[in-house]
Order: C-alpha cells, then sequence, then structure tokens
C-alpha cells in the first residue's frame, strides 16, 4: 500500500485547510486510517482515527475543530482542519493499519505517507 499526502500549505489563525491521502495498491487490506502529525523539535503524536465502519476517534486538543472523513470509492481519506491555531503548525503524516488474510492467520502491517506541511500563522 502506498500513501501521497495532499493539501499542506501556510494558513492564518482561525482558517481552515483540508488535507487528502490518497491510497493506492492493496487497499482492499486496510482497516483503520489515521493522521498523525509532527511538530519541530517534538515526537510525532496521533491526531485522528477513522476505523473500517467510519468510526472515528481524535485527541482532546483538536476535537470540535478537525474531522476525519474517507471516501472508499476513492480511496482517499481526509483531514478537514477548521479554526487552526498556529499550535497546529507541523507535519502532518497519513498511515493505514494493514491487515492481510493467510492460511493460518492474518499478517499485520502498516504505511505511511511522506508527510505534508501545514503552517499556521497567528
Amino acid at each position: 500500500v502506498r500513501l501521497v499526502e495532499s493539501g499542506g500549505g501556510s494558513v492564518q489563525s482561525g482558517g481552515s485547510l483540508r488535507l487528502s491521502c490518497v491510497a493506492s495498491g492493496s487497499t482492499w487490506n486496510i482497516n483503520a486510517m489515521s493522521w498523525y502529525r509532527q511538530a519541530p523539535g517534538l515526537e510525532r503524536e496521533l491526531v485522528g482515527t477513522i476505523h473500517s465502519d467510519a468510526t472515528t476517534n481524535y485527541v482532546d486538543s483538536i476535537k470540535g475543530r478537525f474531522t476525519i472523513s474517507r471516501d472508499n470509492a476513492k480511496n482517499t481519506m481526509y483531514l478537514q482542519m477548521n479554526n487552526v491555531k498556529p499550535a497546529d503548525t507541523a507535519v502532518y503524516y497519513c498511515y493505514a493499519a494493514i491487515e492481510v488474510p493467510g492460511a493460518e492467520r492474518s499478517t499485520r502491517l502498516e504505511a505511511w505517507g511522506q508527510g505534508t506541511l501545514v503552517i499556521v500563522s497567528s
């Protein structure tokens, strides 16, 4: 599975931005997909996850401002970012949890995108 993010850029505080993550390859083996972010000098952190049943989970710092959605027909996951803050400045990464069925048991794999930079100015 290959993941490619897009949509990053510069935005002013209070503005909006939508990130996209397009998956290719054996996409039928993808279970959950997530957005992570890594701010300068900090560790990568989970932003939120969308599961195969379309349920979502978010980190507290972005609840009510960010929304994750998924278009399975387009093999694309989105991150709608509203009311952004300077603290949201980071490289945003797409992640996929993959499960490949086997004769006796399934194999769990993971895939990462290359990241897209979001800069929020005050």
